[in-house]
């Protein structure tokens, strides 16, 4: 029982460190632009050069705010793990 009110504690944990809505996502930046699929895609493969960046700078930020929403996202993911090596899906071979 104890093992199981720790496992529901750490749940509760770390749901409470989710991201809020985007109120910006469908809605145009300074140049009228939305960002979609390919340039979450792009801002997914540079993340780790934009994160580097960005802790010298406030000019420059990982994620593109006024973004199309699930698709920006798919992108993103998609290029940050095209980046990292695809750890998520990736397996050893065991021989």
């Amino acid at each position: 029982m104890l093992k199981i009110f720790i496992i529901l504690i750490i749940i509760i944990l770390l749901l409470s460190c989710t991201a809020g809505p985007n109120n910006q996502t469908n809605e145009k930046d300074s140049r009228g632009k939305i960002a979609g699929f390919f340039k979450g895609f792009w801002h997914g493969l540079i993340c780790i050069f934009t994160l580097l960046i960005s802790i010298f700078t406030d000019k420059v930020s990982i994620y593109e705010v006024h973004n199309s929403g699930f698709f920006y996202n798919l992108g993103f993911l998609l290029g940050a793990g095209a980046i990292t090596g695809g750890t998520l899906w990736s397996r050893k071979n065991k021989k």
